[in-house]
């Protein structure tokens, strides 16, 4: 039935508790909120404390919605190459033998620890950024009186980007259309070339046609933007739970 209410999700009271908890409305305080998170989560030692923030990271996620799995895949091969690597590298008490190679406690826990801090500080980061447009972001980082340079360049990458991966797609359908097979040949690599060249060369015209669009309506190094709403208390007080709760984290670890 078309307007129907939804049955609320088992647990859905609670994950907005948290949200609204810990994940300030307001963007620019979430920003802020969230560096100072992640900056106090890098500095941590302990295997104990990072777990927590791993924990406590995991728990913001699945309750703002989760994360969608390919943005962890650059996380998953880090953590991967962590545990092939600092276990063996790391000299203490040896936990087991692979030929010339000794696995040892410290290397072991070194790895776990750095392993938890990355993942709780990029779902930190991922979560904050959930399900904001390039536009919102770049309106709060103007709001944070960041440098104009700055936040222009921002939002025409971020703009650019979806623009050259949407042109890229639809090149290699044409390709794929006359019967284009990739493979290790002259003709492939020959192909992948033509291709290449031809998306700089869009792009190029593009970003020319924008520019002279952009003149014509007056344009002079300004993007005309809003004043932001200041912030309500509730986002000063998410704000601050999310920055006390990370300081809180460190001084455990540093007087653990």
């Amino acid at each position: 039935m078309i307007g129907a209410a939804r049955p609320a999700a088992p647990g859905a009271p609670i994950r907005r508790v948290i949200c609204a908890t810990l994940r300030p409305a307001d963007l620019r305080l979430r920003l802020v909120a969230t560096l100072l998170a992640v900056a106090a989560i890098s500095q941590l030692s302990g295997l104990g404390p990072a777990a927590v923030a791993l924990a406590g990271a995991m728990g913001l996620a699945l309750a703002q919605g989760g994360v969608e799995a390919r943005r962890l895949l650059h996380l998953e091969a880090f953590l991967i190459l962590l545990f092939l690597t600092l276990p063996f590298t790391t000299p203490g008490r040896a936990l087991a033998h692979l030929g010339p190679l000794t696995a040892t406690a410290e290397g072991l826990a070194r790895a776990a620890s750095l392993g938890a801090r990355t993942g709780a500080a990029v779902l930190l980061i991922a979560t904050a950024l959930a399900g904001e447009s390039p536009a919102r972001l770049g309106a709060a980082l103007r709001g944070l009186r960041l440098p104009e340079a700055l936040v222009r360049l921002f939002l025409a990458t971020a703009h650019y980007l979806d623009l050259t991966r949407a042109e890229a797609q639809r090149l290699r359908e044409a390709m794929r259309a006359r019967a284009f097979r990739a493979g290790s040949n002259r003709h492939t690599w020959r192909s992948l070339g033509n291709l290449i060249g031809m998306l700089f060369l869009r792009a190029l015209a593009r970003a020319a046609r924008v520019e002279e669009a952009m003149r014509a309506r007056g344009y002079a190094g300004q993007m005309p933007a809003r004043a932001l709403p200041r912030p309500r208390l509730a986002d000063w007080v998410a704000a601050l739970g999310l920055a006390a709760l990370a300081l809180a984290l460190l001084i455990w670890d540093r007087h653990a």
